[in-house]
C-alpha cells in the first residue's frame, strides 16, 4: 500500500494584532471617572478636524459657556465702573454748589482767598498786573484816615503822571527811568496837627526785580547827595514840601515802590529822631499805601497770594537851598 502522507500539524489559533503605540483601554471601576490615556493631553485650545468628535463638541460647549460667563462678568464690572463715575460726578456737582472744599484742600485758609484765587494775578510784574493806577484809587478823597478814631490827614493835591522823573531829581530820576518806571501817583497832604507837610505816592516799575534794584540804589544815591525825591507843590503855603529838608521812607511790594517824604510846615530842619515824622511815614507807607491801596488791589483780583513782609528804608534828604543834610 502506498504510504500515507504524514498528517499535517494542526494550525495555531490566530492572535489579534496589537498596536504597540496604542495603550490598552481599561475598564473603570464603578463610580470612578474614566482617566485619559497615559499619553500627554492636548493643550487647552486643541481642536480636532472632525466636527462629529464628541470631545470637540464637549470642549466647544464648555468654551461657549465660559465665554458667556466672562462676558457677563466683564459687563457687570463695566456697569459698576460707570455707576462709580456717575457717583463721583454727582458728588463733585453737589460739592461745587455747596461751596465745600475738596478733599486735600486746607480748610484753614480764608474762604475769600479760596474763592478768589482763580481770578487773581500776580503783583510781581506789569505783565500780570496791567491795570494802571489812578489818583482816585490811591487818594480817593480830601480826608485820609489811616487809623479808625484818629484825626484825618488833609489831602491838598493828588496827581498821576506817566513820567516818573517828575517825582525825583538827579540820579534818582535817571534810575527810575532806566528801570522802566512808567507811572507815579502821588499827593501832598497836611498832618492832622498842621505841623507837617508830606508827599506820598506809588512808583510803578516793570517788575519786582526792578523795584528791588531801585530800592537798594536809592539809599546810596541819597547818602551821596546825587538826587532827591521831589515834593508836590499844592498852593502858596506848601513851599516847604518842595524845598525843605525831609525825612524819606520807601518800601517795595510787587512791582511798586511806595514812598513818602515828610517836612516841617515851617520849613525848619527835621531831625532824624523826630518820632512824629516816623509815625507819619508809617501811616502813609505801611498803613495807607501798602495795607490799604495795594491790599485792596490784591483783594480785587490782582495778587494771587499774600505778599512777603515788605522791605523798607528811611533816610534824610537835603533841602533845595543848600543848607546841608536834614538828619542831624
Amino acid at each position: 500500500m502506498p504510504s500515507r502522507p504524514a498528517p499535517l500539524p494542526a494550525p495555531e489559533p490566530a492572535r489579534p494584532a496589537v498596536a504597540t503605540d496604542v495603550p490598552r483601554a481599561t475598564v473603570p471601576a464603578p463610580d470612578e471617572t474614566p482617566h485619559p490615556p497615559a499619553s500627554t493631553p492636548p493643550p487647552p485650545d486643541f481642536r480636532t478636524n472632525d466636527p462629529t468628535d464628541p470631545a470637540r463638541t464637549r470642549q466647544d460647549g464648555g468654551r461657549r459657556g465660559g465665554g458667556r460667563a466672562w462676558q457677563a462678568l466683564i459687563g457687570g464690572a463695566a456697569v459698576l465702573v460707570l455707576l462709580a463715575l456717575c457717583g463721583l460726578a454727582v458728588a463733585a456737582l453737589l460739592q461745587d454748589r455747596n461751596g465745600t472744599p475738596q478733599a486735600g484742600t486746607p480748610t484753614g485758609q480764608p474762604a475769600v482767598e479760596q474763592a478768589g484765587a482763580a481770578d487773581n494775578t500776580d503783583l510781581d510784574s506789569r505783565d500780570t498786573d496791567q491795570l494802571a493806577l489812578t489818583a482816585k484809587e490811591v487818594f480817593p478823597g480830601k480826608a485820609l484816615v489811616t487809623t479808625t478814631g484818629q484825626p484825618a490827614y488833609q489831602v491838598l493835591k493828588a496827581s498821576s503822571s506817566g513820567s516818573c522823573a517828575v517825582a525825583a531829581t538827579g540820579e534818582i530820576a535817571d534810575l527810575l527811568v532806566r528801570l522802566g518806571c512808567n507811572q507815579v501817583v502821588r499827593a501832598t497832604l497836611r498832618s492832622p496837627d498842621g505841623q507837617y507837610l508830606l508827599t506820598a505816592g506809588l512808583l510803578n516799575l516793570t517788575d519786582v526785580a526792578s523795584a528791588q534794584r531801585a530800592r537798594d540804589r536809592i539809599r546810596q544815591l541819597l547818602d551821596e547827595r546825587q538826587g532827591r525825591f521831589r515834593g508836590l507843590a499844592a498852593g502858596n503855603d506848601t513851599q516847604a514840601v518842595e524845598q525843605a529838608a525831609a525825612r524819606v521812607g520807601w518800601q517795595v511790594r510787587g512791582h511798586y515802590i511806595a514812598y513818602c517824604l515828610v517836612t516841617r510846615a515851617d520849613g525848619e530842619r527835621i531831625s532824624s529822631t523826630d518820632t512824629r515824622a516816623r509815625e507819619i511815614l508809617y501811616d502813609l507807607i505801611e498803613v495807607h499805601l501798602n495795607r490799604g491801596v495795594l491790599e485792596r488791589r490784591a483783594n480785587g483780583g490782582v495778587a494771587s497770594q499774600p505778599a512777603d513782609d515788605p522791605t523798607d528804608g528811611t533816610t534824610g534828604q537835603d533841602d533845595t537851598t543848600g543848607r546841608g543834610p536834614s538828619n542831624n
